[in-house]
């Protein structure tokens, strides 16, 4: 028996990237998943990568999962409130909450690759507004709404942040935002614990997402890590029946590897990495 069978995941902004492994690792689990994106037609992504909420949700029943695809803009709180009347409707429960929804990666619409970028000055002042309003304030949103359909079933909140939260070097908007996504999961875990609803702050490495791929001549991948990598993570905290320990807590999807023992899809062992060395 696949270990989430009769679980169901919500996984936000997973038409590509982070948030496509996240939501294929879990089908591949046996959780019945539920995907967010804005992108339903193949070229039409304003970050213009490739992928669409349905080639993800095709993708997932060809490993023989179950997946439901709602089109959505985490910015348009209309619709975020459909997919969880949606979800309420039709399960009458939410297990897994995956926060992956992100906005701030403005670089490739509004020209300014992010090896090339300077001192915060420089920036459009929308850098900072996208980061906020479509990444820590969509994972607020979602996770109000979540919380009494995982307080039901003791479910589990993870969020997607990184070590930036932790440098100073690393961007001020960037950064920052980072800080609060940190600062946002472990005060919901105070709030949360009475009801052994788990929260979590999820650190990957650096991962070969599109955008990444796009991007590789000023990347170091020698110690990447596949979306779908990340996506174990998550599956392996979702079975892990001991969760409320580390929530409210900044977990590194390769330090969980080698605690939960398992490796990436290349069969692979990604190193752990620090703030110190990312």
């Amino acid at each position: 028996m696949k270990p989430l069978s009769n679980k169901v995941a919500l996984v936000t902004g997973a038409s590509r990237g982070i948030g496509k492994g996240i939501a294929l690792s879990l089908g591949k689990a046996g959780a019945k998943v539920y995907i967010t994106g804005r992108t339903i037609n193949e070229g039409e992504s304003a970050s213009r990568l490739s992928g669409t909420i349905y080639q993800t949700a095709n993708e997932i029943s060809e490993l023989g999962g179950e997946c439901i695809a709602i089109q959505c803009d985490h910015v348009v709180d209309a619709q975020v409130e459909s997919v969880f009347d949606t979800i309420a409707r039709d399960e009458q429960k939410l297990d897994i909450l995956v926060n992956n929804v992100w906005g701030g990666y403005e670089h490739f619409t509004d020209g300014t690759e992010f090896w090339n970028e300077n001192e915060f000055w420089t920036q459009p002042s929308s850098r900072w507004d996208s980061m906020f309003q479509a990444g820590i304030r969509a994972h607020f949103i979602a996770s109000r709404l979540a919380a009494p359909l995982l307080i039901e079933h003791q479910g589990l909140i993870i969020n997607l942040s990184f070590f930036a939260a932790q440098r100073n070097d690393k961007g001020v908007a960037y950064g920052a935002a980072k800080a609060a996504t940190d600062h946002m999961v472990a005060c919901m875990a105070e709030e949360l614990r009475r009801y052994n609803v788990a929260t979590i702050s999820l650190y990957p490495g650096v991962v070969r997402t599109e955008a990444v791929l796009k991007a590789a001549e000023h990347i170091d991948l020698s110690n990447s890590e596949s979306p779908q990598f990340i996506g174990r993570a998550v599956a392996a905290l979702a079975c892990d029946k001991r969760i409320m320990k580390k929530s409210g807590k900044r977990l590194i999807a390769a330090d969980l590897g080698v605690e939960y023992k398992f490796k990436d899809i290349d069969g692979r062992q990604p190193k752990p990495m620090s703030g110190d060395n990312i």
